[in-house]
């Protein structure tokens, strides 16, 4: 993984978050995420925090709160059918860090069903969701280095991952549904 480069990502986007938010009465404190966090994260087996999608941080930048998680896809099954996700609240910018894959976006979703609300996944990292089965969408290779942003509302899955698929999922959070404050258990000191 060229964490680096990950690092300078997500440096870059929280400060161009406290930029944008530059209206607020009082400064938000700087908040750095390094390598040894996200590589902890990752490796992290215990009861809260240990699904696919790992939030690191939720940092409450005043104007609105910022989320950064780290996700491990494993391989998938060629001709199964491709998940699909949507978040109806919150925003996501992927930075693939290692592994590639199909990201499939927009489309149709069969059976679509909403996620508890009390599943940790909602309530830690993107709030309200919606699941299903994609009918189409668009299909875009991905690998390190690339980024995407995923609009509120939007379905995305991804298929075609030979071994697996890491990336960091930056989260913009307009209305205030992630929890502000927010640390993984493995980086509670």
């Amino acid at each position: 993984m060229q964490m680096h480069r990950v690092q300078g990502f997500v440096a870059g986007v929280l400060v161009a978050g406290a930029v944008w938010a530059g209206a607020q009465t009082r400064p938000s404190p700087v908040v750095a995420i390094a390598r040894s966090d996200i590589d902890a994260v990752l490796n992290y087996s215990g009861a809260e925090g240990a699904g696919t999608d790992r939030q690191i941080r939720v940092v409450d930048l005043g104007a609105y709160r910022l989320g950064v998680g780290v996700l491990r896809r494993g391989a998938t099954r060629a001709g199964a059918p491709v998940g699909a996700i949507s978040h109806s609240q919150v925003a996501e910018v992927f930075y693939f860090v290692s592994g590639a894959g199909t990201l499939v976006t927009g489309g149709a979703v069969e059976n679509e069903r909403a996620f508890p609300p009390e599943t940790e996944f909602v309530r830690l990292a993107v709030g309200p969701s919606a699941g299903g089965t994609f009918k189409g969408g668009d299909r875009r290779r991905v690998a390190p280095g690339d980024v995407v942003i995923v609009p509120p509302g939007v379905p995305h899955g991804f298929d075609e991952i030979r071994d697996e698929l890491t990336y960091l999922s930056i989260r913009p959070d307009v209305k205030d549904v992630l929890p502000a404050g927010y640390v993984h258990p493995v980086l509670r000191k």
